[in-house]
């Protein structure tokens, strides 16, 4: 029993502590957007940087507790989502995705207390999708992306009250088994 689990348990593990220690490789977060807020919040006039996404706050925490509780808001996984593609019961592939879920100001911190019950449903949706085929062949297409989008949002729509209006995948990658 052991011999058939090794095989593959050793790739599925060696993923993850490849994934983790590019993680813990990646640059910091430049101290640039953090001076800017601190000194926003301190009362002091400061512009908010640009970082090319159209402004907002892209953290899991709303820098902007104060504000108007509608501002669009977003909520980022800690860690990635790790979907493995089987076929006849063999590891072939392994799905890499990063997911941010869009909602209010006012519902960040209700929506990061319900952050386990969430990547449960999302992780579900993620193997439902992997399991009929939509990961196969051009994933990245808009069609596809559309689909997946639609039932990732559904999903969490489903697993909290905590209003949520739109996910977001920024990374999406696939790695050989």
């Amino acid at each position: 029993m052991i011999k058939k689990i090794i095989p593959i348990a050793l790739p599925v593990l060696a993923l993850i502590g490849g994934a983790f220690g590019g993680d813990m490789l990646r640059a910091p977060a430049s101290h640039a957007n953090t001076a800017t807020e601190t000194t926003a919040a301190e009362g002091h006039d400061a512009a908010p940087a640009d970082d090319g996404h159209g402004g907002g706050d892209h953290g899991t925490d709303n820098h902007d507790a104060g504000g108007d509780p509608t501002d669009a808001a977003w909520f980022q996984f800690p860690t990635q989502f790790f979907v493995p593609l089987m076929r006849q019961g063999d590891l072939r592939d392994v799905m890499i995705l990063t997911v941010t879920l869009q909602t209010d100001g006012a519902s960040l911190d209700a929506l990061s207390k319900k952050e386990h019950t969430l990547r449960d449903a999302l992780l579900r949706q993620l193997m439902i999708h992997a399991n009929t085929g939509g990961f196969d062949g051009n994933f990245t297409a808009d069609r596809n992306l559309v689909t997946l989008r639609e039932g990732l949002l559904q999903a969490a729509k489903t697993a909290t009250d905590v209003p949520v209006n739109a996910v977001l995948i920024e990374d999406i990658a696939r790695q050989p088994g």
